[in-house]
């Protein structure tokens, strides 16, 4: 059983698009395995994607994670970090298949609606920037 994060992203939670996310990870047979609703705060945010601080976007980044307040999730199932990223969709909402979140309500590319682990290293590092084991549910 792998797990994997996703976030929706502040503009997500903003647009009321939490439902939707959940619905569309569920009908894909994912299960949520925990789910909370926080703000981060800047330096939090800056904790959270401090591998990309060296990077030019790291600022704006941060400052829009900080924004408002994001759902993290630890979603479970079999092969689930490729299946998130494939509901997803790609970064850029513009390549963004037909059908994925991205495609269907990111509005740039910074407001994408979801971020999700990319690998099970980045996995497990980010679900225990959020989560610990007592909150993640069997």
């Amino acid at each position: 059983m792998e797990r994997t994060l996703s976030i929706i992203k502040p503009d997500g939670v903003q647009r009321n698009l939490i439902g939707e996310v959940v619905k569309r990870f569920e009908k894909a047979g994912i299960r949520i395995a925990a789910m909370k609703m926080l703000r981060l705060t800047k330096q939090q945010a800056m904790g959270f994607y401090k591998v990309h601080q060296e990077r030019p976007f790291f600022e704006s980044l941060t400052d829009f994670m900080s924004s408002g307040p994001v759902v993290v999730m630890v979603l479970e199932g079999g092969d689930v970090i490729q299946k998130n990223r494939d509901l997803m969709g790609a970064t850029n909402y513009k390549e963004a298949a037909e059908g994925t979140i991205r495609h269907d309500f990111a509005t740039d590319i910074e407001k994408n609606v979801v971020h999700g682990s990319d690998s099970p290293a980045t996995a497990a590092t980010e679900i225990a920037y959020f989560f610990s084991e007592l909150e993640i549910c069997r």
